[in-house]
């Protein structure tokens, strides 16, 4: 990815909006980051950011970044989340 700012911010909830993005390159600092944000009234302003390297760790009970919680004082809110990486398998609804 050569831009961070290409990779569309997925919104969550009414308050909050998330951005994941793989820097494959250059590949001694290689990482997936994910910046959390908060939809303000002057637009969205980051209120936390994690960068994990590559290659990333197995999946644990809470996937790769563990359990996170991100808070915003301006209306009080919070977010907890985790990532996992799925294979495209894993993705397919179950019958």
């Amino acid at each position: 990815m050569k831009s961070p700012y290409a990779v569309p911010r997925i919104q969550i909830g009414s308050y909050f909006q998330l951005r994941a993005v793989w820097h494959a390159e250059p590949a001694a600092s290689a990482s997936v980051n994910i910046y959390t944000y908060a939809d303000a009234n002057d637009g969205p302003v980051i209120i936390h950011q994690a960068s994990y390297p590559l290659p990333l760790p197995r999946n644990g009970p809470f996937g790769f970044t563990g359990l996170q919680r991100v808070y915003e004082p301006m209306r009080d809110g919070e977010l907890i989340y985790w990532c996992e990486l799925r294979t495209a398998d894993s993705r397919k609804p179950r019958k």
